[in-house]
């Protein structure tokens, strides 16, 4: 017997072995295809740049004929750049672009092999790592290789307080070359996001003024600024101008540092202060607000869409700005797509300082008379009542709830969309059923339309299993006290 348990678990795991090595070497093949996309599309845009550099690790093929015979060679870059060309001359290829160094190669051996087809092909570039710290998220080593700029070294590593406008590349002969990632972003200038060379080292500067900026202008976002740059840079370079409708009589500065308040305060520029190029501190919040802001306002409430809510018992108020002299036409066009499918639009109605005006919107919408046309006045209230009705059920019930009313229905209907009557709450299915004006019904009335039926809770059963401890509880505190009492005597 244990002879055949040993034989079935080895068994098993042989097979579990199996199944895991079959794994294994899926996962291996599929990194495997993985590395080689990788490795030819850099082949082709390495072989598409005139100026890639030659890079320790690079790999390169030398194909020719020499008497007849095919002779090839792969030629590995070291750390010491010195490549030995089929033991005919070894080439320095420090500082050579890959085009110089294929010519150079190939004119070596065209010169002692005539007619031999020469060729010096780049088949797998270098790679190498770049040390990331400073104002970072955690100290890094980026893999990169020599057609990797700046920002692909960075990536993921900064820090909410890290510098893109001061970054320092430290190269293996110790030049720094301070870079701007902004500028090479906005202007296109990417000789501030370069190329990265083996031996290089990466610095990322804490920076230290960041200000946010919203509002009536083309680019809201947060810049980090330069020495000497304040509210009209901000405004005119890196918010890329104001738009239109800018009130810049009106600018809000909210303002965290450079205050006595530990919360923070706001400041609100008059448009000279603006234009005397208002100091920024770090953290600034500007807000540029628009003139349309000051536009009067109407509310639109009842059967309407809105993005709180989609619920056809719900009703929904929004508000909404006009110029003035706007017609209802043209706002209820703009704003067709409000209104829901339950909304009465021939019954609705604006109310305007205690005045009902009624307003039939399908004739706005479809059949435009511009003899009724109205114009919209400030704090215009417009009503869209619902086509829909309801019935409310409430009480011992599964799904107390609003139900869509449908005409010639009595109680039960109601009942059973709510999920029917909890029987061990109520006995006898005892309702209570009121019209819209609190008149009673009865259960072979039609229910009418915004009725209330409540289903009571009055289960015996119910009642005395939720209070039957309490009372048995008493009764046992004054059976004791009795006993105690009784003992006494």
């Amino acid at each position: 017997m244990q002879k055949r348990q040993k034989f079935i678990l080895t068994v098993f795991l042989i097979l579990g072995m199996t199944v895991f090595s079959q794994e294994i070497t899926e996962n291996d093949t599929t990194s495997n295809e993985i590395k080689k996309a990788e490795i030819t599309a850099n082949v082709q845009l390495a072989l598409s740049e005139p100026n890639y550099p030659v890079t320790i690790g690079d790999i390169y093929l030398l194909n020719f004929s020499a008497n007849g015979k095919a002779i090839q060679y792969s030629i590995l870059v070291d750390s010491s750049y010195k490549l030995r060309i089929a033991n005919l001359a070894v080439l320095d290829a420090k500082g050579k672009t890959y085009i110089q160094l294929k010519k150079q190669a190939e004119e070596i051996v065209q010169k002692n092999f005539p007619m031999s087809g020469v060729q010096f092909i780049l088949t797998n570039p270098g790679t190498f790592k770049v040390p990331v710290t400073g104002e970072v998220l955690h100290a890094a080593e980026a893999k990169l290789w020599s057609l990797s700029r700046l920002s692909q070294a960075i990536s993921g590593l900064l820090t909410p307080y890290s510098s893109v406008r001061n970054i320092q590349i430290i190269s293996e002969t110790g030049k720094i070359t301070v870079c701007d990632l902004f500028k090479a972003s906005r202007e296109g200038d990417f000789s501030q996001n370069p190329y990265l060379k083996p031996g290089d080292k990466i610095i990322i500067s804490r920076a230290e003024r960041k200000v946010s900026i919203s509002g009536a202008v083309e680019r809201s976002g947060t810049y980090e600024l330069l020495e000497g740059e304040n509210l009209q840079a901000l405004i005119s370079y890196y918010a890329h101008g104001l738009k239109t409708q800018a009130d810049t009589s009106r600018i809000e500065i909210s303002k965290i540092t450079g205050t006595t308040s530990l919360t923070g305060e706001k400041k609100y520029l008059t448009k000279e202060e603006a234009e005397k190029d208002f100091q920024l501190d770090d953290l600034d919040n500007v807000l540029i607000p628009s003139y349309q802001e000051l536009q009067p306002v109407i509310f639109i409430e009842g059967a309407i869409h809105s993005t709180e809510t989609q619920n056809l018992d719900t009703s929904t108020k929004v508000s909404a700005r006009f110029s003035p002299g706007t017609r209802y036409s043209s706002f209820l066009r703009n704003h067709a797509s409000w209104f829901s499918a339950t909304a009465d639009i021939k019954n609705a109605y604006i109310i305007r300082n205690e005045t009902t005006i009624p307003i039939d919107i399908s004739k706005y919408l479809y059949d435009y008379n511009t003899t009724s046309d109205i114009i919209l006045n400030e704090f215009d209230t417009l009503i869209i009542p619902y086509k829909q009705f309801f019935v409310t059920v409430s009480g011992s019930v599964l799904k107390p709830g609003r139900y869509p009313y449908i005409p010639d229905r009595t109680y039960d209907y109601y009942i059973s969309l709510a999920g029917g009557i909890l029987e061990e709450k109520n006995s006898n299915s005892s309702v209570k059923i009121t019209d819209m004006n609190g008149k009673i019904l009865s259960k072979s009335d039609f229910i009418t339309p915004e009725s209330n039926i409540y289903a009571k809770t009055n289960s015996f059963t119910y009642y005395f299993s939720k209070y039957a401890p309490v009372v048995t509880t008493i009764l046992s505190l004054v059976t004791t006290t009795l006993t105690i009492i009784q003992v006494s005597k």
